[in-house]
């Protein structure tokens, strides 16, 4: 497993354990001395413990980015929720709802919120809009638009990505005290940069001006461009420190423990029209990554 520069990876971060312990009763029998053995009343029992996840949640809305939207996976510079890992009801890729709530179930219980562009800045309003389905389950996917600016000093510093993820799950508890919320980690931009460049085409379609805080001058091997891609990178890891840290402090959060980040995307994985944004497959593969977090009783 490849080191980080920066940090020890946070394993399954998203919750500390996957049941509370229940508070148990006194097991005094009155007075100041025990009573004779069998003639006492019994002992309350402890109540069942509550779990804090629920692993079949009945209702689901998304809120993130294009990544989340299916953009150019089935059409250049387009989105495609239809092939949504979230959300989506094409069978290619069998969606998160899909998987949790069948198909009919995904078609009437999900909800799909995320906007193409869209930073961490734009998520409390998202969430605003998810609380008023009520849904059970939120996923969240959100941060490579903070990273991928024209850039690197135009890039989202980390306090302003935490406050404004902590306002977004400010804005679900004060409506939703027990909703479930999946965190899905920023992907490896860089290792999108060394797939992705090996195709002509797409490294054509990046001077339209995708992530160019990462993708500029993509054949450029100079220092100066390696430490740009890799300012860019440690600013990933940055948010995924942050989304770690946030989602671990609620109960009914789990992060993905950086498995979007380390998924070794191919170009099978990859749009055909850009070379950068998750191909059908790839879609398919985050639903896969996410649905084994969200049905996992334990974290």
């Amino acid at each position: 497993m490849r080191k980080r520069r920066h940090r020890s990876r946070a394993v399954w971060g998203a919750v500390s354990a996957a049941f509370l312990l229940a508070v148990t009763g006194c097991d005094a029998t009155g007075g100041d001395s025990p009573g004779p053995e069998g003639t006492g009343p019994r002992a309350a029992a402890s109540p069942t413990p509550t779990p804090a996840w629920d692993s079949t949640p009945e209702s689901l809305v998304a809120v993130g980015d294009s990544i989340t939207r299916g953009f150019d996976a089935c059409k250049v510079l387009s989105d495609c929720p239809e092939v949504s890992w979230a959300t989506g009801t094409d069978a290619s890729v069998d969606s998160l709802a899909v998987r949790l709530l069948g198909r009919s179930g995904a078609q009437r219980q999900s909800w799909n919120y995320a906007v193409t562009g869209a930073r961490m800045a734009d998520l409390p309003n998202q969430m605003a809009r998810a609380v008023t389905r009520e849904p059970e389950l939120v996923t969240v996917m959100v941060g490579a638009n903070d990273a991928c600016r024209a850039t690197v000093d135009a890039m989202t510093p980390v306090a302003d990505f935490r406050a404004d993820f902590e306002d977004s799950m400010a804005t679900l508890r004060d409506s939703l005290p027990k909703a479930q919320v999946f965190v899905a980690s920023v992907p490896d931009l860089k290792r999108l940069w060394s797939e992705g460049r090996a195709n002509p085409v797409g490294k054509q379609v990046w001077k339209l001006g995708i992530c160019p805080s990462m993708l500029a001058d993509p054949d450029a091997l100079t220092t100066a461009a390696g430490e740009r891609r890799d300012a860019v990178q440690d600013r990933v890891e940055a948010y995924n420190d942050v989304l770690r840290e946030v989602c671990e402090k609620d109960r009914h959060c789990r992060y993905d423990g950086d498995a979007v980040f380390d998924y070794r995307f191919g170009q099978a994985q990859l749009s055909q029209w850009d070379w950068f944004h998750p191909s059908v497959d790839g879609q398919a593969r985050l639903a896969e990554i996410a649905y084994r977090i969200v049905s996992a009783e334990e974290s």
